[in-house]
């Protein structure tokens, strides 16, 4: 049963173990990587050596095979400490598609590799400029030819590509029109970016209101070996759809995360910060928005737990996992919303942090999954209504 998961000691010392790294990338690093619109190099690199990128590989391929709250525990603390995961999160999920569906060649080629830090597979090919979150209108093709496929096409918002040894490519091998379903056609590849590089693979970087490092990414006649192919030709929508679940549970951790960040950085300067010969705390316009998002995230912070629960035991978790990010989301803007308010023009501030919080977690309402899909999902799979879209 679900309850009888162990909690165990080990996820405990791996958030003490997180926190204690993190206090070697203080406010000021990530300030100085935001202003110069930087990658961070030295903390992703930390991350990989202490081995928290390959918390879910298993032991025999150089992981250490824990489940996903483990690696939901080590996002969030992140956040919590003030740093950004969204320059490596993508790692931890992205290669479910290998763990689970490629072969054994596939899986002694690389997930070792990647366990070590070796390799980085932090790029995810899928979503397009005419296609959006409609992953089954995706245009990208990916053509026979002897023993490689010849890749054609653009994505767009593919994030780390820059800082990315490998990319999970999502393209057509079969023309929709040609296809008995529309999530039919379809198929996943192993990318290796330092090649394609070389062979018509272009990277253009996308500014955007925070430090994200995402991408444009277009492929001139790309050849990519046919050995790279995960899994069955045709089924690749399948396999990216099935870590989606881990995506958005552990996109959620991360808004818990930056949730408890705001409402420790309020609450500590409510107390501090005196008015009118009071600390502004004591006024209840001031507390009880503080107090509020705090009960929200405790609420996110549950269901999150719940989905990762599920998702370990290998039952359907797609409502939960949606829950979870769509509460965890809102959770974390409400509390960055008291967090400014509290703060007042200190907030606009570089120093205090909080307004380089307050864009990044802003995303979060959006992707990888937009509030309003998560609900028609709801609407849909849970409540029985007729599909939005």
């Amino acid at each position: 049963m679900i309850e009888d998961l162990p909690q165990g000691d080990d996820v405990r010392q791996i958030r003490e173990n997180v926190r204690k790294l993190c206090e070697a990338f203080p406010g000021e690093y990530w300030r100085r990587l935001d202003r110069e619109a930087a990658y961070p190099t030295e903390f992703v690199t930390a991350l990989s050596k202490g081995g928290y990128l390959s918390v879910l590989i298993p032991e025999e391929y150089g992981g250490s095979g824990l489940p996903l709250t483990a690696a939901a525990a080590i996002l969030e603390e992140v956040q919590k400490a003030g740093a950004n995961g969204g320059a490596c999160h993508a790692q931890m999920y992205i290669m479910g598609a290998l763990l689970r569906h490629g072969n054994d060649v596939q899986k002694q080629k690389y997930l070792p590799r990647i366990a070590s830090g070796e390799l980085r597979l932090q790029a995810f090919g899928v979503t397009e400029p005419t296609s959006g979150t409609d992953t089954t209108s995706i245009q990208t093709f990916a053509r026979r030819e002897g023993d490689h496929y010849v890749v054609n096409g653009q994505k767009v918002w593919t994030s780390r590509a820059e800082h990315s040894d490998l990319m999970l490519l999502l393209a057509r091998t079969k023309p929709k029109e040609q296809s008995a379903k529309r999530t039919d056609g379809m198929s996943v590849f192993i990318l290796d970016m330092r090649a394609a590089k070389k062979d018509g693979l272009t990277i253009k970087p996308i500014r955007t209101m925070m430090n994200h490092a995402t991408t444009e990414v277009f492929f001139d006649n790309v050849k990519v070996p046919a050995e790279n192919l995960i899994g069955e030709e045709g089924k690749g929508f399948r396999y990216v759809l099935s870590g989606m679940n881990a995506e958005r549970i552990l996109i959620a951790a991360e808004c818990v995360g930056d949730a408890k960040w705001f409402i420790d950085k309020a609450s500590s300067y409510a107390k501090e910060r005196h008015v009118f010969g009071r600390p502004i705390g004591q006024n209840q316009g001031v507390q009880f928005p503080i107090a509020k998002a705090y009960a929200q995230m405790r609420a996110a912070e549950l269901m999150v737990d719940r989905a990762a629960k599920l998702f370990e035991v290998g039952e359907n978790c797609g409502a939960e996992a949606n829950m979870a990010k769509m509460l965890a989301a809102d959770a974390s803007w409400a509390a960055a919303e008291a967090c400014v308010q509290t703060h007042g023009g200190y907030a606009f501030a570089e120093e205090y942090d909080v307004e380089r919080k307050f864009r990044e977690t802003r995303l979060y309402q959006v992707a990888p999954i937009s509030t309003n899909l998560v609900l028609s999902y709801l609407a849909e799979h849970v409540l029985g209504m007729p599909r939005s879209y």
